[in-house]
């Protein structure tokens, strides 16, 4: 039986989410192809009618949550100019802090993963992660001194900050102190993002 190229396409895009969750919420080396082909409701060899291995799915999946977070970032930007990087600090601090690890960031859950993947994964992650960093640059106010980090250098921080933070805040036991972390970590996102800001705004 032949399929239609929507019908392929369709899978393709079933597989590549299901893949997303179980390697954020398995880890690359806990997500065994059963488990990938389980979670998306195909066959084993549906799966590899789209991918030649469990690394290619795993680059997928990296490469295609790293767009997600850029779309949202790039419509956060569209949709409130003035107060997006608010509304992402807030978000990414609270529903992301707070949902289950499959629906997580790929930033925070996946890098660790692809720090150990082959250099054909790293180099994706690298192209993926540069726009990510430029469209965060993009949204974010001018150098007003010689003196004052640029723009790029700011969305690093920004980016490394809200991670960096996201991860201490899911990994303690303590709810309380995840609250503080995240607290504490969206001041200092919003200070990193924009030095003018006032304290506290």
């Amino acid at each position: 039986m032949r399929y239609s190229a929507e019908h392929k396409e369709e899978t393709r895009t079933r597989v590549v989410a299901a893949a997303g969750q179980v390697f954020r919420k398995e880890g690359y080396g806990g997500a065994g192809i059963d488990a990938l082909t389980k979670a998306a409701g195909v066959t084993n060899g549906a799966f590899y009618g789209h991918f030649k291995s469990k690394s290619e799915a795993f680059r997928t999946a990296v490469v295609e949550g790293l767009q997600e977070l850029r779309q949202a970032i790039l419509t956060l930007r569209q949709n409130q100019p003035k107060d997006w990087l608010k509304a992402l600090a807030s978000f990414y601090l609270g529903y992301k802090r707070t949902c289950d690890l499959g629906d997580s960031c790929t930033l925070p859950s996946l890098s660790p993963d692809v720090m150990r993947a082959d250099e054909e994964t790293r180099r994706a992650y690298t192209a993926e992660l540069r726009k990510l960093i430029t469209d965060v640059a993009a949204g974010l106010p001018e150098s007003t001194s010689s003196g004052e980090a640029t723009a790029e250098d700011r969305a690093i921080v920004l980016l490394a900050t809200l991670s960096g933070g996201l991860t201490l805040a899911r990994a303690v036991s303590d709810p309380a102190l995840s609250v503080h972390i995240a607290e504490v970590i969206e001041r200092a996102a919003l200070t990193a993002g924009d030095p003018s800001r006032p304290q506290g705004g």
